[in-house]
């Protein structure tokens, strides 16, 4: 048999380093699912079947970012390539190199509005806007792929290859004539090192060392420059924050970090910006500038990889593009250690007594489980070197908050889309990349019942593959959409309406044994230690479904007059759940005092 089109895509893949790609298959990518199949006979790729598309998108995403790869998935015409988008806008928004194979209608209907023919470069045109262009010659071909790999990886973005289904069925390419419009791509690219210039790394030393009360915010990208990150916070005599996406870019043992920033925040960290002098933010794009010192209070420096990022969030004296790291390591000799350590010392107490505030609030009852404490209870059994990844809405309050973080743990999730659904996705993902590592997804039972319980089946399909079955998803399963419960509350001052917000109660740990793997369903506050050592030591994935109560208040480190006015206003205009979720807030408003 010759080779194909599909043939010269998958061997060129292989020639970029792809060795795992995220799809499901459908008679728009016939021949490309066929050319998969010969490739993975040969060694040189792993296809992983999802159930749906949307996960293979979030796969891909999360292949990036927990290898630093590029991620690679597939879909078919018209539904399929639709499916794909909410996965692919998650990647590009959290700036992740993507490449989506889409298969298209044949060349000759393009145009007569055929089954499934879909415009999909306009489609895709905004979430793969750095490159999106379809096939309509076998010659195209070397150069569209060498393009969407290269530019998805020094942009860190989404770029597509739409595919026409007959197209993918011709003879490979061969070399392109020597004529004029031949293209001649070729394979392989080095990211540069990024400093920035010596006067700008003068002027913002300089603006750092006049501060007296300096906070640093870090993100995702800092994450490859820890050790510098802690020397120039103990130069500065600094608290650091950390935006949700570098939860895992400085352990949270360190007596300095004050964990997460913003409405899913700490108090430290608020304290942190609300009384801080000079800021210094490092790969970070956190959005919620009411977080940030007000405009004025602090003198500013930014250091970012994009040029586009820096002055964008806060109104920055100084900014620095560059990578983290190597920006660290050219400014840390200009800064001067500060000899009053009294601002630092000042942090750190609060930090210890943010810690004991967040145990008392663990250990308060609830009806019948207190998420918080399974979260911390979690926190002090995590496993060395695991990966955990969180969904959005409550879970992400508690991973937040209650997880300490210790070097060699990675974290991860949906950023700046926030969008349900990629908890179990990302799981998944990592123990294709790494399936000697514990991981742990934490998850809502709304997202469980979107998208998770279909990732059960992709489980149940891979999981003896791996090195080590250690997997656990563990489900709050509190019959609510509760993050979205508490903001109807408390963003616009209206009851809980039980019509858009009660989820139905369902069965995850007996599903999980009905695929073979392991599930333990807990109802009683008592069994969480012994059912979570249990957990973290099955001998298969485990789907831990633990009953929590949903009017435990997720408490913003700072509560305003407007947010107060408005959680009253629920109770008066009769909450259903009134009586509960005022006992609930009341404890945890207490234990601010008491310890």
């Amino acid at each position: 048999m010759s080779a194909t089109v599909s043939d010269f895509i998958l061997d060129r893949l292989n020639e970029w380093g792809v060795n795992r790609i995220y799809g499901f298959p459908g008679d728009g990518i016939n021949a490309l699912t066929a050319s998969v199949r010969r490739a993975e006979d040969d060694g040189k790729v792993e296809f992983i079947q999802t159930r749906h598309e949307e996960m293979a998108a979030f796969m891909a995403c999360a292949h990036a970012k927990w290898t630093g790869d590029v991620g690679v998935c597939m879909a078919t015409s018209g539904p399929g390539a639709v499916h794909l988008l909410n996965g692919l806008y998650d990647a590009k928004l959290d700036k992740q190199p993507v490449v989506a194979f889409v298969g298209q209608q044949a060349r000759m209907s393009l145009g007569s509005e055929y089954q499934q023919e879909i415009d999909l470069i306009s489609l895709f045109k905004d979430v793969a806007g750095e490159y999106v262009h379809m096939a309509t010659d076998p010659k195209q071909v070397r150069h569209l792929i060498d393009r969407a790999v290269r530019i998805a990886i020094s942009e860190r973005t989404v770029t597509c290859v739409i595919l026409p289904n007959d197209l993918q069925e011709l003879d490979a390419p061969s070399p392109p004539p020597r004529k004029h419009g031949a293209v001649f791509s070729g394979v392989g690219i080095t990211i540069p090192k990024v400093v920035p210039h010596t006067e700008d790394l003068k002027r913002a030393a300089d603006l750092l060392n006049e501060g007296e009360k300096v906070a640093i915010l870090i993100g995702a990208g800092a994450r490859n420059a820890p050790d510098e990150v802690t020397e120039i916070a103990d130069l500065l005599g600094a608290g650091v924050a950390k935006a949700l996406l570098g939860k895992d870019a400085l352990p949270d043992d360190l007596p300095f970090v004050t964990g997460s920033i913003g409405l899913l925040g700490t108090n430290p960290s608020f304290t942190l910006m609300d009384k801080c002098d000079t800021l210094l933010m490092i790969g970070t794009d956190f959005p919620y500038s009411e977080f940030l010192p007000k405009e004025g209070q602090a003198k500013a420096v930014q250091i970012d990889i994009e040029g586009r990022r820096v002055g964008t969030r806060y109104p920055t004296d100084v900014n620095l593009v560059g990578d983290s790291k190597d920006t660290l390591k050219a400014l840390i000799p200009l800064i001067k250690r500060k000899e009053d350590r009294s601002w630092r010392e000042k942090i750190e107490e609060e930090i210890k007594e943010w810690w004991k505030t967040l145990e008392k609030r663990a250990m308060k009852d609830a009806d019948p489980i207190n998420p918080q404490r399974v979260y911390w209870e979690l926190s002090k059994r995590l496993p060395d070197n695991c990966i955990m990844s969180s969904d959005s809405g409550s879970s992400a309050n508690w991973y937040a908050r209650d997880l300490k973080f210790r070097k060699g743990m990675r974290g991860s999730l949906s950023g700046k889309l926030a969008t349900m659904c990629p908890g179990v996705p990302y799981a998944i993902a990592a123990k294709f990349a790494f399936p000697e590592k514990p991981v742990i997804a934490l998850v809502g039972d709304g997202a469980m019942q979107m998208l998770g319980n279909n990732g059960l089946i992709t489980i149940a399909k891979y999981w003896k593959r791996w090195k080590t079955p250690n997997l656990m998803i563990l489900v709050l399963n509190n019959r609510d959409l509760n993050q979205v419960t508490w903001e109807q509350r408390v963003m616009t001052g209206n009851p809980k309406y039980e019509g858009s917000q009660k989820v139905p109660d369902f069965p995850y740990a007996q599903y999980a044994e009905m695929l073979g793997l392991k599930g333990i369903k807990v109802d009683n506050p008592d069994d969480i230690e012994r059912t979570l050592d249990e957990a973290l030591n099955a001998d298969r994935p485990v789907v831990y479904d633990v009953y929590t109560d949903p009017e435990v208040p997720p408490m913003p480190p700072h509560i305003k007059p407007g947010q107060a006015k408005a959680f009253v206003s629920a109770l008066l205009k009769g909450d259903p759940d009134s009586i509960d979720m005022i006992k609930q807030s009341w404890k945890d408003m207490i234990s601010e005092y008491t310890h």
